[in-house]
C-alpha cells in the first residue's frame, strides 16, 4: 500500500483529495500545524493527521521520510507580512522537490494555478509559475506531475460562497472586471484528477489545465449565482481603474475580500487551452448543476424546503 503525505491536506481542496485517496486505497499522512483544523478527516480509516510546520526544513524533511508520494495542495490568495508569494509559491514548492530527491520518494504532484507565467500581469500568478520551474527542474529525477485549475468550486468554497453572501448583504453590487472569463470547475473534478494521476505513468513530467465544461464571465458567474438563492441585485461593473481602485481599498479591511493584485490577476482569461485530458478520466461538471446543492439550503425557498421535510419525518415518526 502506497504511502501519500500531504501538504495542504486540511483545506478545501486538499479535504476531498484526502477523501478519494482514502476511499482509493493509499494510505495517507496530512501534515497541518494544527491538527484542529483537520478533525474531520481523522475519522477516515486509513488517514494520519500530523501536526507539523511545513516551513520547518528538519521537521518537513522528518515526516516525508517513508513516504512513496508526495502532494502539495499549499497556495495563498492574499500576501500577509509572514507569508509573501514568494515564499509560499516559489520557495516551499522547490524545498519540496529538493527534499523529495534527496529521500528518494519517486513521485510528486503540485497544484499550481492556470495562466502562470512569468510574464503575467499579477505576481501571484507570476509566483506560481516560478514554483512550477522550481518543481520541474528536478524532473525527470522526480516523477512530476503539475496541476493548473481554474477558479474551484464546492461546498465549502471561498468563490461562490463569498458571493452569495455579498448578494445578501449589499442593494448593489460593485462588481471589478466583470467582463474576466474563468472556467469553474468543480472540487470534486480536481480531486479525482489528481488521485487518478497518482500512479499513472502518462501524467509523469506533464502540466494539466483543468477546467469545467463552461467559461463564463465573472458577471455570469454573479447572475448565476443570484438565481440559485432566489436574490436579485443591480450589478455595476467596472472598469480596470476602478477595479484596481477597488482591489486597493479592499485589501486594507481587516478581511480581505480582493487585492489589488487579485484585479492584475483577472487581465488574463482564467480559462483553459485544451479539453481535459483522457488520462485523467475526468468529464467535468457543470457549476449550475452543483451549486444548488449548498447554496440553496439559504434562501427563503430552502430553508422552507427543510422545515417540510423536518416536519414530514416528525409526522412519519409518530404515527
Amino acid at each position: 500500500m502506497k504511502t501519500v503525505t500531504i501538504l495542504g491536506g486540511s483545506g478545501f481542496v486538499g479535504s476531498s483529495v484526502v477523501a478519494r485517496l482514502d476511499q482509493a486505497g493509499y494510505q495517507v499522512k496530512v501534515l497541518t500545524r494544527r491538527r484542529e483544523r483537520a478533525k474531520h478527516l481523522i475519522l477516515l480509516p486509513k488517514v494520519q493527521v500530523v501536526e507539523c510546520d511545513i516551513l520547518d526544513n528538519v521537521a518537513l524533511k522528518s515526516q516525508l521520510q517513508g513516504s512513496d508520494v508526495v502532494i502539495n495542495l499549499i497556495g495563498i490568495l492574499h500576501q500577509t507580512r509572514d507569508n509573501g508569494f514568494d515564499k509560499i509559491h516559489h520557495q516551499l514548492p522547490r524545498r519540496v522537490a529538493q527534499l523529495c530527491d534527496e529521500l528518494g520518494i519517486p513521485r510528486l504532484l503540485h497544484m499550481s494555478a492556470l495562466q502562470a507565467a512569468t510574464s503575467a500581469p499579477s505576481e501571484y500568478l507570476r509566483s506560481k509559475a516560478a514554483g512550477e520551474q522550481a518543481v520541474m527542474a528536478y524532473s525527470p529525477r522526480l516523477q512530476v506531475t503539475i496541476f493548473r485549475p481554474s477558479v474551484i468550486f464546492g461546498v465549502h468554497d471561498r468563490f461562490i460562497n463569498l458571493f452569495a453572501n455579498l448578494i445578501r448583504m449589499v442593494p448593489v453590487l460593485l462588481l471589478a472586471m466583470p467582463k474576466a472569463k474563468f472556467q469553474p470547475i468543480w472540487v470534486e473534478d480536481v480531486a479525482t484528477a489528481m488521485v487518478n494521476a497518482v500512479s499513472e505513468p502518462a501524467t509523469y513530467g506533464k502540466v494539466y489545465e483543468l477546467g469545467g465544461p463552461a467559461i463564463m464571465t465573472l458577471q455570469q458567474i454573479i447572475e448565476a449565482v443570484m438565481n440559485t438563492i432566489q436574490v436579485q441585485r443591480p450589478i455595476v461593473g467596472l472598469g480596470l481603474k476602478l477595479s484596481l481602485l477597488q482591489g486597493s481599498v479592499m485589501q486594507c479591511l481587516p478581511v480581505k475580500l480582493m487585492s489589488r493584485d487579485n484585479v492584475q490577476s483577472m487581465r488574463v482569461d482564467n480559462v483553459c487551452q485544451n479539453p481535459m485530458a483522457n488520462e485523467l478520466c475526468v468529464v467535468p461538471t457543470d457549476m449550475t448543476a452543483v451549486i444548488p446543492g449548498y447554496l440553496v439550503k439559504n434562501t427563503p425557498r430552502g430553508a422552507y424546503d427543510q422545515f417540510r421535510a423536518a416536519a414530514g419525518r416528525v409526522i412519519n415518526a409518530r404515527r
